[in-house]
């Protein structure tokens, strides 16, 4: 499925024939993000993103940044995380060499002048406003400060707008000059394309990039015992909730079996949060349930948008089907779960920049990659019996966390963290 080489300065390059397409996209994972930062640096890496895209020296603005993807048809974006940053285009085949230039150029040589920082700066203050304005964004937010409390885990990617609007210029680019190393980049590539001739042109542009060593780490989180109801009141339509429980981690053996457990619960128009709290019990439009994996932690969060005078009702409910994942479900249920999980990872793999994202993203987090194959092996031995044993080790009373944002008060939502 893939081929991999490291250049002289650590740099990997990954790449994925796919000769039916005739796109090809590029990524450029750095393996920095939010938990490597400190409180007064808080938003660093997403502020230094942001101003990748500002302009290079041979690309002077944002505008003639993006002309040079979209003048030929293709797609540019970034996005950081809590544990990598990336850099990513998608083209037309022909377009590969102006593609890589230009994000080679934005990662190397953006010039974070001190009008486009000011400017930024401003852009992503409003960006945070805008997060902590919406309710839907927010209660994830409060949810993650209940999981990770002071820690770098449960903070904004973003930052706080005091963060951002304290951060200098110097500390950015001593941020950058740390991190933004060989060693600490993947440049994953699929397509139409030809992995020699792909390392070639790579090490052409990146193999003269300084060898020297990434410095930072990240402070490891330790499970212990925290606050367990963040609430705020807000005079909204509806009242948002997120009911979580800490998780495993990305290299957790269980992995997949969580992986599993969260498809039965919350994923996808056939689930059993959709089927009780949507289809039979109308309490909610959205209800879902998400995974988090990170190198040491991870977690399980159900979301729903409710009736305010329903919230009792409803985290009743979702409790409800906690506890029911306890018992091991039906064949016919395993079955389906198994092959919706399989099922949307093979159709994400028709398209390069999923396949692109697949290797980068791994071999940036663990420094290996599972192929799709590997994966269906272990979602295929998984038996019910397994994921009910998981839950019952993970869905006690004492883990459960409550985040609410809407127009009510926190007395007595404490009491019904049971499960």
């Amino acid at each position: 499925m893939y081929r991999k080489e490291t250049l002289d300065n650590g740099l990997k390059i990954i790449t994925s024939a796919m000769p039916h397409t005739r796109s090809v996209s590029i990524c450029i994972y750095l393996g920095v993000g939010s938990r490597y930062e400190s409180d007064a640096q808080a938003g660093v890496s997403h502020f230094l993103e942001h101003l990748c895209f500002r302009g290079t020296q041979k690309r002077q603005s944002a505008k003639d940044i993006s002309t040079a993807i979209e003048g030929v048809g293709g797609i540019l974006n970034g996005g950081t995380d809590k544990e990598l940053t990336v850099y990513w285009c998608k083209v037309a085949l022909p377009h590969f060499q102006i593609a890589l230039d230009v994000l080679i150029d934005m990662v190397l040589n953006s010039r974070f002048e001190s009008p486009d920082i000011e400017r930024e700066r401003r852009v992503i203050i409003e960006e945070i406003g805008m997060s902590r304005d919406s309710p839907h964004q927010l209660v994830g937010m409060l949810i993650d400060e209940l999981l990770w409390p002071n820690h770098p885990l449960g903070r904004d990617v973003a930052g706080t707008r005091e963060s951002v609007g304290n951060m200098s210029r110097e500390q950015m680019l001593d941020f950058l000059t740390r991190e933004y190393t060989p060693q600490n980049t993947v440049v994953s590539i699929a397509g139409n394309v030809q992995h020699d001739q792909i390392v070639e042109e790579v090490r052409k542009q990146l193999g003269n990039w300084s060898n020297r060593k990434s410095s930072l780490d990240y402070p490891i989180y330790e499970e212990k015992m925290n606050p367990r109801l963040k609430v705020e009141c807000r005079e909204t339509e509806q009242t948002h909730l997120c009911l979580a429980l800490p998780g495993v981690s990305l290299v957790h053996p269980k992995r997949f079996t969580l992986d599993l457990l969260n498809v039965v619960l919350g994923e996808g128009m056939s689930s059993r949060l959709f089927l009780e709290v949507r289809d039979k019990l109308g309490l909610a439009y959205n209800v879902h349930s998400y995974l988090d994996h990170f190198h040491d932690s991870g977690a399980m969060t159900v979301y729903a948008g409710v009736e305010p005078k329903n919230l009792t009702v409803s985290v009743e409910a979702i409790l409800k089907q906690l506890a029911l994942l306890k018992e091991p479900v039906l064949q016919e249920e395993l079955t389906k779960a198994k092959e919706l999980s399989k099922g949307r990872l093979m159709l994400r793999m028709e398209d390069s920049r999923s396949v692109a994202g697949w290797m980068g993203g791994q071999e940036t987090l663990s420094g290996s990659i599972m192929t799709v194959e590997e994966v269906i092996e272990k979602i295929d031995v998984i038996t019910a019996e397994d994921m009910a044993e998981l839950a019952r080790e993970l869905f006690t009373e004492d883990k459960l966390r409550l985040s609410v944002v809407g127009p009510v008060k926190d007395e007595g939502l404490a009491d019904l963290l049971k499960v």
